[in-house]
């Protein structure tokens, strides 16, 4: 155990777990979701940095939709409980073991009475934690994922909640595979595929949404991202019927700034879309920073 924690050495008898000392500004029990369930009005929710999460599962051998724990920005402690093997993934920054700073994107081993602690990220937005074994989360709907908006799964987690861990699985923790890339600290361009009322804009607005440099809104949230730039105009006014959005729709409200929807955005929506974020771009925008400048591009 290490001196550094401060805390007498867990009992034999007790099972491994995580304990959380300091949540940080928000920390959730992300797996990859619940896909499937959009005609019951569920979204898919789960991991917003999807990558990020496979990754730190595939350090410490698990399958890639393992629960895990997404750590919203920094001041994230916890004690384990009983040794073993974890990764940090995602966000880039400083990562502590006992007071020592260790490498993210790799596995790493904890002492039982190992205290992790989470700095505030130097790029990027949320980190990645997975635990060899996975946490041992009640599932709902197939999925031990947090949706925020709906309230379905765990609760968000608060100091002292104890994650215990799942059973450990037979294979080694496998070789260290490479590293993954930090998020950029400048600006991010993202793909964007049509939108199904892409022609409820003008001519002029489509082209400045390609054009123009938008920047993330400080309202940004796992429902979705605002981002602040030249309203876009409209060429239809009035009213639309709900109907189904998908990860990576940009809505356009009233206001004319577009929002990007995320994993636990609601099924339907009632502002038209007027582009759609192509898959493979959205795990980027996970970890947008508020200010950070936002180009797209046509995928």
């Amino acid at each position: 155990m290490s001196a550094a924690s401060g805390l007498e050495a867990t009992s034999a008898t007790e099972a491994p777990a995580l304990e959380v000392l300091e949540p940080g500004p928000l920390a959730l029990v992300e797996d990859l979701g619940r896909p499937g369930f959009a005609h019951l009005g569920v979204a898919p929710s789960g991991a917003l940095d999807r990558g990020a999460l496979a990754f730190a599962n595939r350090l410490v051998g698990k399958p890639a939709d393992a629960a895990g724990l997404e750590l919203l920005g920094g001041g994230f402690r916890a004690r384990f409980t009983a040794s073993r093997w974890f990764a940090v993934t995602g966000a880039w920054g400083a990562v502590r073991l006992d007071g020592r700073r260790i490498a993210p994107d790799a596995a790493a081993h904890a002492d039982a009475g190992s205290i992790l602690e989470l700095g505030t990220p130097e790029r990027g937005l949320r980190w990645y934690l997975a635990v060899r074994g996975g946490l041992d989360e009640q599932p709902v709907l197939g999925s031990r994922s947090t949706d925020t908006l709906a309230g379905l799964g765990p609760r968000p987690v608060a100091a002292g909640r104890v994650l215990r861990f799942g059973a450990e699985p037979e294979a080694s923790v496998p070789a260290f595979d490479g590293a993954g890339a930090p998020p950029p600290d400048g600006p991010v361009t993202l793909a964007l595929r049509p939108g199904p009322r892409a022609e409820w804009f003008t001519d002029a607005s489509r082209q400045a949404l390609f054009d123009a440099t938008w920047r993330c809104s400080p309202a940004a949230d796992r429902v979705g991202v605002r981002l602040d730039g030249v309203p876009i105009e409209r060429r239809v006014d009035g009213e639309l019927p709900s109907e189904g959005t998908v990860p990576g729709s940009i809505q356009v409200p009233p206001s004319g700034l577009p929002v990007i929807l995320l994993a636990d955005r609601p099924v339907t929506g009632g502002y038209p879309v007027i582009a759609v974020v192509a898959e493979a771009s959205l795990d980027a925008v996970a970890q947008l920073r508020p200010g950070q400048p936002v180009r797209f591009r046509h995928a």
